[in-house]
């Protein structure tokens, strides 16, 4: 169980509760570093779209910004209606369910969601279960909400258990938070799995969070689960979802909550004193992905996958150094490297000797916890088959 805390110092703000942003942290270590120019770098260490969004999504944003005078303006806190309305319908669709508009909100990123639906959720000293490795920035905001971090290692292929979850679960206990397809491990949580978390949190009353960033890179065809078929999915679930990977609009933030209306109502206070509403442009070019873009997304998704497959084709060439794949999916591939030396050591060693930037396990471990000293996420969204084919290169032939 984890406190809030910074290791060596008191506390005495809500943000010195916490560490530092762990993907700026990394981009300084390429601070005074020159790569070969036969050997540029390789940055594997966010997992973000680093090109524009596609042409026509371009042209279509510019002719809102000359065009569609409230896209300047403030807007529902909750979002365009216009959007929540294609939400529901393309959820609706997508999961088998009924989902109407006053179950969604649009939101500032998906980041802000899981924030926003913490402050509906949790006061100081309730506590909120997240397996580990976990998704860095939902560490930092239970931290500077003052809620307490619960632990819950995973197992077998990097998959968590609700049996070994419904042990953590005490009367502060006010949330479980799964994200799948994972960030950082890839791997996509079997619907079993998230059906038995749905149920557990449902016999408990507790929510249950499923951050479905990388939904639109999901190898399997259909549902990836059957949450929305209970009939009453609302009390527990909170879904969020991000427009971010699947339209290239990183920059633009925009996600989405689905949830009760009830919770809804909550989580508006909270977007209301945060952003008044989310970005008036961005929502207007996610509706016009949504309603435009599903071929050019299903190429995306395609591109995706074989750079999936390209992790596991070159794999051996690390396989045969010692290096041990354990997950890999969506944008990202985890694995355990060999060397006597701490990943986070490793991981500032390889921009100098390797030209490659990525980040150790250590920021998605708890310090208290073993693994991470051993682990390294590469976000692989960013180099193509042939780019993972070098990167494996590298890693294979350094000489430590």
């Amino acid at each position: 169980m984890l406190s809030p805390i910074v290791a060596g110092t008191e506390a005495t703000t809500r943000t010195s509760s916490t560490f530092a942003p762990p993907v700026m942290e990394a981009r300084r270590w390429l601070d005074g570093v020159e790569h070969p120019k036969d050997r540029p770098l390789l940055n594997v260490s966010q997992a973000a779209p680093v090109d524009p969004p596609p042409e026509p999504l371009r042209k279509a944003m510019a002719d809102i910004v000359l065009n569609q005078p409230d896209s300047h303006l403030y807007g529902p806190v909750l979002g365009l209606s216009a959007l929540r309305e294609e939400v529901a319908q393309q959820w609706s669709a997508s999961y088998g369910s009924t989902i109407t508009p006053d179950q969604v909100a649009i939101t500032s990123g998906c980041n802000q969601a899981f924030a926003a639906a913490i402050a509906a959720l949790c006061t100081e000293g309730d506590a909120v279960i997240i397996p580990v490795p976990y998704y860095f920035n939902h560490r930092m905001w239970l931290d500077m909400s003052g809620v307490e971090t619960i632990p819950l290692l995973v197992g077998e292929r990097m998959i968590p258990d609700a049996e070994q979850a419904a042990a953590l679960i005490t009367p502060s206990t006010k949330a479980i938070a799964l994200v799948s397809p994972n960030n950082p491990c890839g791997v996509e949580y079997p619907a079993a799995t998230l059906r038995a978390f749905f149920e557990l949190a449902k016999r408990h009353g507790i929510a249950l969070i499923v951050d479905e960033t990388y939904r639109d890179f999901d190898s399997r065809d259909g549902a990836p689960h059957d949450l929305f078929s209970d009939p009453n999915w609302a009390d527990t679930l909170i879904h969020l979802y991000s427009f971010s990977k699947a339209y290239r609009l990183t920059g633009h933030r925009v996600g989405a909550v689905v949830t009760s209306a009830p919770r809804l109502a909550e989580i508006e206070k909270f977007l209301d004193t945060v952003t008044i509403c989310p970005n008036q442009l961005a929502q207007h070019a996610a509706l016009w992905g949504m309603q435009n873009l599903s071929d050019w997304l299903a190429g995306e998704r395609a591109e995706i996958l074989d750079r999936r497959a390209a992790i596991e084709d070159y794999f051996p060439t690390l396989a045969a150094k010692g290096w041990q794949l354990l997950g890999n999916g969506a944008y990202f591939a985890y694995m355990t490297h060999p060397f006597k030396m701490s990943s986070a050591e490793l991981a500032k060693r390889l921009v100098r000797d390797a030209s490659v930037l990525l980040l150790p396990g250590t920021m998605f471990m708890p310090s208290d916890l073993p693994g991470g000293d051993r682990q390294v996420r590469i976000a692989f969204a960013n180099i193509d088959r042939a780019g993972i084919k070098t990167l494996f290169t590298r890693l294979s032939d350094l000489p430590y």
